[in-house]
């Protein structure tokens, strides 16, 4: 099965070859999520059929549970080789906060994130440059961070504790660039999460350029019209902004001052128009909860 179809019946399948019982179903499905854009459109799909299967068989499964069922469906039944982290947000997020969560051990933590307090504001656009996971660079991504870890004698890339040292194991250039990218953004994240304990979202901005460059230059997982959102929103006066999903195309995010995201939007607007590219659409997003029925 081919097509957003995979990724209902893979909810289903993945419930029944974890022994539940799955009747019938009517669903009718709407959503806002720009496909392909990097903003986890599939997760999003996979936990929401997933909590409304769940609800309406009355099964016990719950929490990081349904995060790993839905996950398991993309990655066996769809058949791309993603993480737990997309699922675990769209289960586990609530209103208000960011989700900090440790995809090795499952624990979770909300971090308030309120960024209307804060004076700010969370800006998306959307390059219309789609993309899809299931496409042989994300693969290829992922197995070179395999590769680096079992050259390095270690479980994974997170466990590298100095990383000047792995580095100098490394005889592949290329290897060396997708660990120092994954190391430092580990780094990353977690400073992310003590800036925001603190409640210091503005301090977010320096990681966010920091991460897309990472992501550019290490990663090599953006493209040109990606690029050039992330330069004009940065010269445009926000804070900080960045590449968001698994790459090739989709979605920036910059944080901005409260009530300038229609301006830096536009002017993203006319540098791609000047560049000789499609329009990009933008759109302002809040921390939300995640897939749960709405009574």
């Amino acid at each position: 099965m081919v097509g957003w179809q995979a990724y209902v019946a893979g909810v289903v399948w993945a419930l029944q070859e974890a022994g539940h019982r799955v009747g019938g179903a009517d669903l009718v499905l709407t959503s806002d999520v720009p496909e392909g854009a990097g903003l986890s459109s599939s997760a999003a799909l996979e936990c929401a059929v997933l909590t409304a299967v769940v609800d309406l068989n009355d099964l016990d499964v719950v929490g990081i549970e349904r995060a790993k069922l839905a996950r398991r469906s993309e990655n066996d039944f769809v058949g791309a080789p993603t993480g737990l982290m997309d699922q675990a947000a769209s289960t586990l997020c609530t209103a208000g906060h960011a989700l900090f969560f440790d995809c090795r051990t499952d624990a979770a933590e909300q971090v308030l994130f309120d960024t209307t307090s804060a004076g700010l504001e969370i800006l998306v656009l959307d390059t219309k440059t789609p993309h899809a996971l299931v496409d042989s660079e994300y693969a290829a991504r992922r197995a070179s961070c395999e590769q680096a870890a079992q050259l390095l004698g270690i479980p994974a890339l997170r466990d590298v504790t100095d990383l000047d040292a792995a580095l100098d194991q490394l005889p592949d250039p290329v290897l060396k660039r997708r660990v120092r990218h994954v190391v430092t953004e580990n780094a990353r994240v977690l400073e992310a999460a003590d800036v925001l304990r603190a409640g210091r979202i503005a301090d977010l901005a320096p990681l966010l350029d920091a991460s897309h460059e990472s992501m550019r230059d290490d990663f090599e997982i953006t493209v040109p019209q990606v690029d050039l959102a992330v330069e004009t929103a940065r010269s445009s006066g926000s804070l900080g902004a960045r590449m968001t999903g698994g790459g090739f195309g989709g979605c920036i995010i910059a944080l901005v001052e409260l009530g300038d995201s229609e301006r830096i939007g536009e002017a993203i607007v006319e540098s791609f128009g000047a560049a000789g590219y499609g329009p990009p659409v933008y759109f302002t997003a809040v921390p939300s909860t995640g897939a749960q029925r709405l009574q």
